[in-house]
């Protein structure tokens, strides 16, 4: 017989942690369900300098356990696994995890998204050593040194226009001859001194013993390398929304469309975070987002 509980928040996130906390203290019966590790990517974050009431910063998996204590404290079941799917059965959500199947009156989908990589020798590696996917994270670590940015759409601008502040030098790195990003952009990276323009140009590996030192590049048939200290990447993100593909079809592995109380079409399915439609993708914005699901629920449920 499956387990039943009023609210199962898929995700552990910011956005799902936050929920849970909420919904536990309404004295739902509560559970989390996490694949991985708890905290998402904010637990893989050494250093989170813009959470508030850490003037000094945070280690994200420090931040993370906290909140798990935190949602353990008001009652919440972490259930390791991961949900494939997700079914309504008259006033039922039905879960699958794996071998077996969870029952919830409610659902909070928070299981974020996951930024496209290179694929390259390095990156991997050196990921959190230079290598970033987030320049308003990560851009005061490159005070007063020199950054890559890969890609040319809007939000590889926008970022290289934020890590400018910081950096002395910030190089853009795009496959094509012109940039893809909205022409407010591309004006004001023309006129940023600090900003310079690889052109058909793509990153054949990210080298580097304990940190990022250089990278090597590759125009047509000339392969180089350019001495850098970090290396932003911004090629798109992939939505890990694939556990409302049938529910949801319209998705169709897409961001997840809600409203303002992060509710979908579907009444007592909601979605946080990274996974949702239009999110901007930062800690503090999927704690608040979280808190009004949690809330919006609550009052569905009653």
């Amino acid at each position: 017989m499956s387990q039943k509980y009023d609210l199962a928040i898929i995700g552990s996130g910011p956005g799902g942690l936050t929920s849970a906390i909420y919904a536990g203290r309404a004295d739902l019966k509560v559970c989390v369900i996490e694949k991985m590790a708890v905290g998402g990517q904010m637990g893989i974050t050494m250093d989170i300098a813009n959470y508030p009431g850490f003037p000094d910063g945070v280690d994200g998996h420090a931040l993370a356990e906290k909140m798990k204590s935190q949602v353990e404290s008001f009652g919440a079941e972490f259930i390791m696994a991961d949900a494939t799917e997700i079914k309504k059965e008259q006033d039922l959500f039905v879960i699958s995890l794996g071998d077996k199947t969870i029952e919830a009156r409610a659902v909070i989908v928070a299981t974020g998204s996951a930024p496209r990589k290179l694929e390259v020798e390095g990156e991997e590696r050196l990921r959190g050593r230079g290598v970033s996917y987030c320049g308003t994270c990560d851009a005061p670590f490159f005070r007063n040194r020199k950054v890559a940015v890969v890609g040319g759409g809007d939000t590889a601008l926008k970022e290289a226009l934020y890590l400018s502040k910081f950096a002395s030098e910030v190089t853009i790195i795009h496959r094509r001859d012109e940039l893809r990003g909205e022409k407010i952009y591309r004006n004001q990276i023309d006129k940023n001194e600090k900003i310079n323009i690889l052109w058909n140009t793509v990153v054949t590996a990210i080298n580097g013993e304990k940190a990022v030192e250089s990278l090597s590049i590759k125009t047509k048939d000339e392969v180089s390398q350019l001495p850098i200290d970090g290396i932003f990447i911004f090629v798109g993100t992939t939505p890990n929304s694939q556990v409302v593909d049938k529910i949801l079809p319209e998705t169709n592995g897409s961001e997840i469309k809600v409203d303002t109380n992060m509710m979908t079409d579907i009444p007592g399915l909601f979605a946080v975070g990274d996974v949702r439609k239009n999110s901007y993708r930062q800690i503090t914005t999927a704690v608040g987002e979280g808190a009004t699901a949690a809330m919006a629920a609550e009052h569905y449920l009653s």
